[in-house]
């Protein structure tokens, strides 16, 4: 039996609803804390009715809405790296920028992600 499965703490139901809760803190921090997270909702808030109606078929909404949501992804994950390297210390360190760096790459290959999603699902229906 490994050790994750020997964890003390809350179980069943109680452990979905406490996770559902440090999710929700965790979304509520973004959303306080990081203004690149509250532009990219903004993007998917005016974004997703669009993709909704301009999407033919239940796959082409899934792949419109979902680059979408895909983007706050990488960005949730992008603002934990940046907050635990804040937290280690504050001096510079090639470390610390390169997975800053790194993150911050990522935001922006799923932002590209958008754009060709958007670009193959649509570009043939309005060029």
């Amino acid at each position: 039996m490994s050790e994750a499965s020997n964890k003390p703490g809350a179980t069943g139901l109680t452990r979905i609803i406490n996770a559902f809760g440090y999710s929700m803190k965790g979304l509520r921090a973004a959303f306080v804390h990081e203004a690149a997270f509250r532009q990219e909702l903004l993007l998917c808030v005016v974004m997703t009715p669009l993709a909704l109606w301009l999407g033919s078929s239940g796959i082409e909404r899934a792949l419109l809405v979902g680059s979408l949501f895909l983007v706050l992804v990488v960005e949730l994950l992008n603002s934990a790296i940046e907050a635990i390297v804040d937290r280690v210390g504050s001096e510079m360190h090639e470390l610390s920028g390169r997975a800053k760096d790194i993150g911050s790459a990522a935001v922006l290959l799923s932002l590209a992600n958008v754009f060709v999603v958007w670009a193959l699902v649509l570009g043939a229906r309005f060029i």
